[in-house]
């Protein structure tokens, strides 16, 4: 059974143009979905309507075998929501914050400290977030989106501001949540880490989805099918490129990995964001 599904999801602010144009997706139990586009293709809108912090939209959207705007407050008991910008009562402590949020829930919640040791923050500590870094705020934030044991977690940016050590750690997070079937809807700008994450990506463009697929699947998809090397002639190196779709330019790569100086050798596969940009026309930073 899938957690999500949309289909023909449309949107517009007012009386204005529409932001989201038709969007069909179905996402299953415990799959990490990214969700990637440049600023203004409705990722955001998207997410809120998810999230029910946007109404009035058209189409049908359904959450747990529910359509989604019949829901009532018990959806919020199943779904952990963690945007970019933190926003945390900035004179409590991190405690102070979650123990706070605790409280609205009905069903079993996470301890607090337990979180906060998860995400690497201290324990005990009385500053109110007001005097944290971006980094630890955002840790909070993803520590309050997990009190209730959620079922499906909504991250946009999860790694932004975290040095390497704590995104890696926040990347290892997600893959443990995912593997005990919480279904995880990640927007993010950051190809690496959708690649690095995602079972299946979907490319936003214009309110619309251009493509949809696992990453290594969307890259295959448009590859060359070529192979660069690096040979060593005299004092320097050489690069040369092969087609693998063509008999002579295999034989002549064969005949370089078995005599050659070789030096490197890479396939030429193209990089996610090289298949947005193919796809899309656009790059993530909308250039």
């Amino acid at each position: 059974m899938s957690t999500l599904e949309a289909r023909g999801l449309s949107f517009a602010y007012g009386q204005g143009a529409a932001v989201l144009k038709g969007l069909d997706f179905r996402i299953g139990e415990g799959e990490i979905y990214g969700f990637l586009g440049p600023n203004g293709s409705g990722k955001t809108t998207t997410q809120k309507i998810l999230a029910r912090l946007l109404h009035g939209y058209g189409g049908r959207v359904s959450a747990f075998g529910a359509e989604l705007s019949r829901m009532g407050a018990d959806y919020y008991e199943r779904i952990g929501v963690c945007f970019e910008l933190p926003n945390l009562y900035e004179r409590l402590s991190a405690g102070e914050n979650l123990e706070f949020y605790r409280a609205f829930f009905d069903g079993g919640t996470d301890s607090a400290d337990g979180l906060l040791e998860r995400l690497d923050l201290p324990l005990g500590d009385r500053r109110p977030v007001s005097q944290y870094s971006k980094g630890m705020k955002m840790r909070v934030v993803l520590a309050r989106s997990l009190l209730n044991r959620p079922r499906l977690w909504f991250l946009d940016e999860p790694t932004s501001g975290q040095d390497p050590p704590h995104a890696v750690a926040i990347r290892e997070l997600i893959r443990e949540k995912a593997a005990a079937g919480t279904t995880v809807f990640l927007t993010t700008h950051d190809m690496a880490v959708a690649e690095s994450l995602c079972d299946r990506v979907a490319f936003l463009a214009e309110g619309r989805i251009a493509a949809e697929g696992a990453p290594a699947t969307l890259r295959r998809a448009h590859a060359r099918g070529t192979v660069r090397v690096q040979l060593r002639e005299g004092d320097g190196l050489a690069t040369r490129e092969y087609s693998l779709q063509h008999d002579d330019q295999r034989e002549a790569l064969a005949q370089v990995v078995r005599s050659g100086p070789l030096e490197t050798i890479h396939s030429t596969e193209p990089s996610l964001e090289d298949v947005f940009l193919a796809v899309t026309g656009r790059r993530l930073d909308g250039s």
